[in-house]
């Protein structure tokens, strides 16, 4: 696996907090997907700057944990065989022949490798440059989420909508593996990632979803076979 060390700077990256009950494309957030794992010894440098993200509006931080490395000694307590699913279609989308971790995915498109605060500060800012896509309505109802968005600028491909909740913060102790002895935060930890609907990209989006759970819930379009997320948000 990846062996990367890096010291994070403070200030690398701005800090801002918004919680909202509705969230809006209009705002760009930018979406960093941290594919990570507790057996990995040069994830946590990644993890912390994950960390770094978690109050910024502007951007939706999620951390993917894998389990193809649960059998070098410890188990993932959050790994997930979808996530690493989700990480080959992108692999091979770009045409790479491998994955590894750590590993950021910018608004599934750009990659980084390891723990690079500046490379990473550099792509959302990148990214936030760019035009809006399509703008995204997500809003709770008494029983779900409903989603609904336009149509998205560009070319006009078929889209998949994907769910996902997020645990805000947990710490665990790790006791065996590259990671013995350390204790340490893990924050917007994804679970239950699920495509929802497939979307021609065509007609107004518009979906009525049930959702038991009251966790933070983040919905991302993103044009089929792992391409470009076009539109984010994030409800908590």
């Amino acid at each position: 696996m990846s062996r990367v060390v890096n010291i994070l700077t403070a200030g690398i990256l701005a800090v801002g907090s918004s919680l909202a009950t509705a969230a809006f494309a209009e705002q760009r957030p930018v979406v960093v997907e941290l594919f990570t794992s507790q057996g990995c010894s040069s994830c946590p440098p990644a993890d912390e700057i994950l960390s770094e993200l978690r109050e910024r509006d502007d951007v939706i931080a999620i951390a993917l944990h894998v389990d193809y490395w649960d059998y070098i000694g410890w188990k993932d307590e959050f790994g997930n065989p979808d996530h690493a699913v989700r990480q080959r279609a992108y692999a091979a989308r770009a045409g790479r022949r491998s994955i590894y971790t750590p590993q950021m995915i910018v608004n599934g498109q750009t990659d980084i490798v390891g723990a690079k605060p500046m490379v990473l500060s550099k792509a959302i800012a990148k990214h936030k440059e760019a035009g809006v896509r399509m703008e995204l309505d997500v809003q709770r109802t008494e029983d779900g989420v409903k989603i609904s968005g336009t149509v998205p600028t560009g070319n006009v491909t078929a889209m998949e909508v994907t769910l996902l909740h997020v645990i805000p913060s947990r710490v665990s102790t790790i006791t065996r593996g590259e990671n013995r002895s350390k204790t340490i935060e893990y924050t917007n930890i994804a679970e239950s990632l699920t495509t929802a609907a497939e979307w021609d990209g065509q007609s107004p989006l518009s979906l009525s979803l049930d959702v038991s759970r009251d966790d933070p819930l983040v919905v991302l379009v993103q044009e089929a076979g792992a391409g470009p997320i076009v539109a984010a948000a994030r409800v908590d």
